[in-house]
């Protein structure tokens, strides 16, 4: 052996040697701190018995490797050797990425909310060693700032109230944990849902909207698309007027603000401030599904073609930048590179001049709002944004319309290059059933409603991926990476995939696909389902290492799968004429109208879920031979149509589903259906067009 691969292996052997037990997880945020002075644990019996045996109380740290101040306290407090050895000495350090344990962020996040603070990332929360929580916050900085104590002060200030409080501590922490149980699964009473709860919803959402800058509340800004959602289902509803064009501004401000990433495509997590401009630059696999279905529902209904480019230019991103070689979309790319939040992302002045020229560089400038001053965060460099309209940028140029565009187009193209250069932020490699749902779903929506066959193949080849690598031995899993499936899946894994199912189903006349969403509502029915309280529960029946169960309908960063359920019930209930599943769907949505219609920003996707069972659904069947060219034409219309309840099928004459539907002199015939009443049969996609207008 040479002396140098000597030297090599020696320096392996101390480098793992220095890795704490987070180098033996799968997810790469957990990985992120392998290297940290840290004895962090993973969640899991392991640190439970370390905290008993030992008599510690454990520090929880819940975070995902996609977020900016998880890594600003790796940095300043968890890479610390001073840091480390006070956590090391006083507490069992557990280390959790919420992606993989939702379950486990739901719970502790409540502590925190309880506590009068906001939720958020990093979570920190302090436990008894029978995992009761007594204390809680997020972010926590090296040195006391930002009006808050430092890491340091809180890790003394708890070590000394659990020495010398100990009796108060364990009181308090068995008080809230008897307080999480109790909000965890909330008994309230049923509700009278309103015939038009999407319209009286709109009205009392328009309260909180921002009518100058689009989208809801101030600052921060997220995109809420499950709100935006619902207004376009009350504009459909008759609010033609407010309702739509607030969902149409808000989509298009966004489009034009910095949460796009103007040269490569996709959306930023949210907006740091009022007007779109300045994101945190993390790039969320479902905020770009969320968003992708969005825009195609709001071209769907009329607000013109700019959200279909859109929706193209996101599926586009999914497919080149966030999939994997098994047919899978990957969970995030990072908001920093080598430690700087949005290094990839922006510019200034002179550095466009130098990547693309002082010719280029003016064009880009103008377009994107590139100045010498910047825009971000106090430096010279720019967030970009659509700073000007083609037409002005024409007249500044001296060019005709479509000569700049041509420029602008070219400069685009031209900087995006140069940026493809940079070192890229870090993409997080591990795929999660339900954020893959949520895209899968919006792929064959928005598919369909622009007319974009791709989509929907790649939709359908998505969830075979799924089928494939995540459904195993009756069990549909979290987590896949690197070749290995963990983590059976939560409530919103079975309900973003089963929806996404039935949408691939609709877009494409695939059967397997609504067998696959039949299977998977059933199995989460027995998973997570209690049918004396009328409610789905996040995590399965059998999970032994969480303090509470929770049942929350409220929409979060994802929508809520309490509501997801109720909307694949009342979708297969039509798609299997099974009454029951309406029955049950009417359960779960009953319980949750008194906060719904209080706080409809909070509970958009149930309040969905009660318009889909108040108005009912349009159901649209096409009786005819499949690929036949009458038969997909009219397909095509129904798939395209602006109908948020619809329920689309091919049919054969053999289904029983077609009963008195017949092929008209053995041309493929349409038949729309309407609270149980099927109009005439139509033949001709135009007159099946007319039939299907709002």
């Amino acid at each position: 052996m040479s002396a140098d691969l000597a030297l090599a292996l020696v320096a392996i052997r101390l480098d793992d040697a220095r890795m704490n037990r987070l180098a033996d997880e799968l997810s790469p945020y957990l990985k992120q701190h392998a290297h940290n002075p840290v004895d962090w644990y993973p969640w899991g019996q392991a640190a439970f018995a370390k905290a008993r045996t030992e008599d510690k109380p454990i520090l929880l740290s819940i975070g995902y490797s996609a977020c900016h101040w998880c890594h600003v306290m790796e940095r300043e407090s968890f890479a610390s050797a001073a840091t480390a050895k006070v956590m090391n000495e006083r507490f069992v350090s557990v280390k959790v990425d919420r992606e993989e344990r939702p379950d486990v962020d739901h719970v502790y996040q409540l502590v925190v909310q309880m506590m009068g603070r906001s939720g958020g990332w990093p979570l920190t929360v302090f436990l008894t060693p029978t995992l009761e929580p007594f204390f809680g916050g997020t972010y926590f900085p090296d040195v006391e700032k930002y009006g808050m104590p430092s890491f340091g002060n809180v890790l003394d200030a708890v070590h000394a109230s659990w020495t010398e409080r100990r009796a108060d501590i364990e009181s308090s922490a068995k008080e809230i944990t008897a307080e999480i149980i109790r909000v965890s699964s909330p008994s309230t009473k049923p509700g009278q849902i309103p015939r038009d709860v999407a319209r009286g919803a709109a009205m009392l959402l328009s309260r909180r909207y921002d009518d100058a800058n689009g989208g809801f509340g101030t600052k921060p800004k997220f995109p809420n698309t499950m709100a935006l959602e619902l207004l376009l289902r009350a504009a459909h509803d008759g609010d033609r007027g407010g309702a739509l064009q607030r969902a149409d501004k808000a989509l298009t401000a966004m489009r034009a603000g910095g949460v796009w990433d103007q040269l490569g495509g996709g959306y930023h997590r949210y907006s740091t401030d009022a007007h779109w401009l300045v994101p945190h630059f993390e790039k969320m696999l479902y905020d770009n599904a969320l968003l992708l279905r969005a825009h195609a529902e709001a071209f769907r209904a009329g607000c013109g073609t700019l959200h279909a480019q859109t929706a193209r230019e996101i599926a586009s991103y999914l497919e080149t930048q966030m999939r994997s070689p098994e047919g899978l979309f990957y969970a995030t790319e990072d908001a920093d590179t080598e430690g700087r939040e949005g290094a990839f992302f922006v510019w200034t002045r002179a550095e466009i001049d130098a990547a693309i020229g002082p010719e280029l560089g003016r064009v880009a400038a103008l377009r994107f709002g590139v100045e010498e001053e910047g825009n971000f965060e106090g430096t010279s460099a720019s967030v970009l944004s659509i700073a000007r309209p083609t037409g002005e940028i024409a007249r500044e140029l001296g060019l005709d319309l479509e000569a700049a565009a041509g420029k602008i187009e070219e400069a685009r193209v031209a900087l995006l290059a140069a940026r493809n250069k940079r070192k890229r932020p870090f993409r997080d490699e591990k795929t999660i059933a339900s954020w893959n749902g949520l895209a899968i779903g919006a792929l064959a929506v928005a598919g369909s409603a622009i007319g974009d066959p791709k989509m929907v193949t790649l939709a359908k080849s998505t969830l075979a991926a799924i089928d494939k690598r995540l459904w195993k031995d009756g069990v549909l899993h979290r987590i896949r990476k690197d070749g290995e499936t963990k983590t059976p899946g939560f409530l919103e894994d079975y309900a973003d995939v089963a929806s996404a199912a039935i949408d691939v189903y609709e877009a494409s006349d695939a059967p397997e696909a609504l067998a696959m969403a039949e299977r998977l509502f059933a199995a989460a029915k027995e998973a997570f389902w209690d049918e004396e309280k009328a409610m789905f529960f996040f995590a399965r029946k059998d999970a032994s290492d969480l303090i509470a169960r929770t049942s929350d309908a409220y929409d979060h960063a994802v929508p809520s799968a309490v509501a997801t359920m109720a909307h694949v019930a009342l979708r297969l209930s039509v798609h299997r004429s099974d009454p029951s599943l309406e029955a049950l769907a009417k359960r779960v949505l009953d319980g949750t109208v008194g906060p719904a219609l209080a706080s409809p920003l909070g509970l958009s996707h149930a309040l969905a879920a009660m318009d889909r069972l108040m108005r009912g659904p349009t159901e649209i069947y096409v009786v005819g031979e499949r690929g036949e060219a009458r038969c997909e034409a009219l397909l095509r219309v129904a798939r395209a149509a602006w109908q948020p309840n619809a329920v689309i099928a091919r049919l054969d004459e053999s289904d029983p589903r077609a009963q008195d539907k017949r092929a008209i002199d053995g041309h493929a015939t349409a038949y729309v259906c309407r609270d149980r009443t099927c109009g005439l049969p139509i033949t001709d996609p135009a007159k099946l067009a007319e039939a299907l207008r709002p």
